[in-house]
C-alpha cells in the first residue's frame, strides 16, 4: 500500500506545482509501469478523491498539528492517509502504518512518529474535526475561497448545489448513434447485458453505474459513445440538415464533431491545434464509420488553414476556465486563478472575432464553453454583439451542473 501512497502523493505534488490530474496519472504509470490494473485503479480513485476533498484535508490538518510541517512531502502523505481513513474500504491499521513507513524514509525517520500521532488523533477526534470543517466554507465546500465567493455573487440561489454537486461522481451517459438505431432499442440492448440505465432525450442514456466502454454492447462497432449529456445539447442547437458546410472549430476529441455527423450528412472541417489531440478526433470517426477533414492549425490563424469557402454552420467550443466540469476534473478548481479569467477571456473573443468573417450570410455560429462562469459567457456574447452590427444572438443558455448533465454555456448568433 505504501508505494500506492507514495504516488498518491506525487500526483498531489505536481498539481500543487501546476500540473493537470491527467498528466499527473501519466506520469505515475511511466514513473511505475508494473502496476497491476487494481493498483492503476486505486491510484486514479485516490488522486481524485483528494482532490475533490482537499480543503477539508488542509483544514484538519491545520487543527491536528499545531506549526507547519518542516517538510512538505509530510503534508501530501498526510492528505493521502486521510482520505484512505475516511473515504476507502482500507483497512484503518495498514493505512496508518503504510504511512508511518513512508515518513520514515524521510530525515532518517524522525517524523514516523508525528505521522502516527496525527492519524491516530484523527481517528479519535473524527467528530470534532467534522464540526471544523462545517464551520469553515472553504473546507466545507472544497473550493478555493475565491471561487465560492464568485459563486455566491452570481448564482445567489443556487451557489451551494453547484459546489455540492461539484463535489460528486459525475454520472456516465451514453450517445446513442442514430444512424445504427434509436435509444428505445439500445436501452433495451441494456438491459439484457444487465446495465441499468435510464433515457434522458435526444440520444441520451444514462447509466446508474459507470462500466467499461468494453462491456457497453455495440461499443466497438460505433452503435454508442460516451458523452456528457450537456454536451450533445450542442449538435442539435446548430440547426443542422443535409449539405451543409460546418466548421468545428476546437474539435478534439471529437464528440461534438461525431455527434454532427451522426445527425446529418456534412462537409464537416474538424480543426484543432493539438496534432495529437487531433488523433483521438480521427480514432473516433474511425469508430463510428464517419469521416471529415482534419486540420491541425490555430482556429483564430485563419489565413494559414482557411480555403476562403465561407461555412454554414460554425461550432466555437471556445478554451475556458472548465469551471463547469470540476466533478470530472477536480483538479479545476485548484489549478484556476482569479486572474485567469483575463487572459481567457482575451483568447476567447480574439478567436470568435477571428472565426465570425469566415460565417456565410445566413450562417449560424455557435459559441460553446464548458464554463459557469459569466465573464466568459453571458459578458463575452454582450461584448461580441457590440463589436459585430451584423449579428444576432438567437439564442443563449447557461447549464449549470447537475444529477443529468455537467455546467455548459451556449449562444446561437446568426449573421444577418
Amino acid at each position: 500500500m505504501h508505494r500506492i501512497q507514495q504516488l498518491a502523493a506525487g500526483l498531489l505534488e505536481k498539481v500543487e506545482g501546476g500540473r493537470t490530474l491527467t498528466e499527473a496519472l501519466a506520469d505515475a504509470q511511466r514513473q511505475a509501469p508494473d502496476l497491476t490494473p487494481a493498483e492503476r485503479g486505486a491510484l486514479q480513485d485516490i488522486g481524485y478523491g483528494v482532490l475533490r476533498h482537499l480543503a477539508e484535508w488542509r483544514c484538519v490538518l491545520r487543527r491536528l498539528l499545531p506549526k507547519p510541517l518542516p517538510e512538505p512531502l509530510l503534508e501530501r502523505v498526510l492528505i493521502v492517509a486521510l482520505h484512505q481513513l475516511e473515504y476507502t474500504r482500507a483497512a484503518q491499521y495498514a493505512v496508518v502504518n503504510e504511512a508511518v513507513t513512508l515518513a520514515g524514509r524521510l530525515a532518517r525517520g524522525r517524523f514516523k512518529g508525528l505521522v502516527n500521532a496525527v492519524l491516530r488523533n484523527y481517528l479519535r477526534q473524527r467528530d470534532e474535526l467534522r464540526a471544523v470543517v462545517a464551520a469553515d466554507d472553504e473546507a466545507r465546500y472544497n473550493h478555493p475561497r475565491w471561487w465560492i465567493k464568485a459563486l455566491r455573487r452570481h448564482y445567489p440561489q443556487d451557489w451551494q448545489a453547484i459546489l455540492e454537486m461539484d463535489n460528486q461522481h459525475p454520472p456516465m451517459t451514453l450517445r446513442v448513434n442514430r444512424r445504427h438505431g434509436e435509444p428505445t432499442a439500445y436501452l433495451q440492448r441494456l438491459r439484457e447485458a444487465g446495465i441499468e440505465a435510464e433515457a434522458l432525450g435526444d440520444e441520451a442514456i444514462q447509466l446508474a453505474r459507470p462500466v467499461g466502454v468494453r462491456e457497453l454492447p455495440g461499443f466497438a462497432e460505433g452503435d454508442v459513445s460516451v458523452q456528457d449529456q450537456g454536451a450533445q445539447q450542442a449538435a442539435h442547437r446548430l440547426d443542422l440538415r443535409n449539405g451543409l458546410r460546418v466548421l468545428d472549430a476546437c474539435a478534439a476529441p471529437g464528440g461534438k464533431t461525431c455527434h454532427m455527423l451522426e445527425l446529418a450528412d456534412l462537409d464537416v472541417t474538424a480543426l484543432d491545434v493539438d496534432e495529437t489531440r487531433l488523433g483521438r478526433v480521427a480514432d473516433n470517426l474511425a469508430r463510428l464509420k464517419l469521416s471529415a477533414r482534419l486540420v491541425a492549425a490555430d482556429a483564430g490563424n485563419t489565413a494559414a488553414w482557411w480555403d476562403g469557402v465561407p461555412f454554414d454552420r460554425i461550432l466555437a467550443d471556445v478554451p475556458c476556465s472548465a469551471s463547469g466540469v470540476v466533478r470530472r476534473h477536480p483538479d479545476i478548481k485548484w489549478l484556476r486563478r482569479p486572474g485567469d479569467f483575463a487572459e481567457l477571456a482575451r483568447q476567447q473573443s480574439a478567436l470568435v472575432d477571428a472565426l465570425w468573417p469566415l460565417l456565410a450570410s445566413g450562417g449560424k455560429m455557435l459559441y460553446a464553453t464548458c464554463s459557469i462562469f459569466p465573464e466568459e459567457n453571458r459578458e463575452q456574447l454582450a461584448a461580441f454583439l457590440a463589436r459585430h452590427a451584423d449579428a444576432v444572438c438567437l439564442d443563449d443558455q447557461q447549464l449549470l451542473p447537475s444529477e443529468q448533465h455537467d455546467g455548459f454555456y451556449y449562444a446561437l448568433l446568426a449573421k444577418r
